[in-house]
């Protein structure tokens, strides 16, 4: 990733509502949300959530698709992935799991077998 692409990309997040619509999107998967939605959720004006949409957007973190009436927001997963790449590749001095993610480090809970009492 060149150094201006992730310039744009951290200073579209550097905004409370931005970052808002970001992890909301982030959350909601590759489907997305219609533009509504996200406005209700995060109680933001329409014209003000369309503005931060198009910053999002112009540092291509979100992608819209229309269908029907509506427009759904997607966040971008291949610019975040490359973005939080650029960020640690050179991580921790040749130590890249020092930089992993919480979420990567932590067990998933193991199945608990049912006793036949239980059952």
């Amino acid at each position: 990733m060149e150094i201006e692409r992730a310039v744009n990309g951290l200073a579209a997040l550097a905004q409370e509502s931005r970052l808002a619509v970001f992890r909301l999107l982030v959350t909601a998967g590759p489907e997305g949300l219609p533009a509504g939605s996200i406005s209700e959720r995060l109680a933001i004006p329409a014209a003000t959530l369309s503005f931060h949409l198009k910053t999002l957007a112009q540092a291509d973190l979100v992608k819209s698709r229309s269908a029907g009436r509506f427009v759904y927001y997607s966040a971008n997963f291949a610019a975040m992935s490359a973005l939080l790449e650029f960020l640690t590749q050179d991580c921790c001095g040749g130590r890249p799991g020092l930089c992993l993610p919480a979420q990567a480090t932590v067990e998933p809970p193991k199945p608990r077998i049912k006793s036949r009492a239980q059952r």
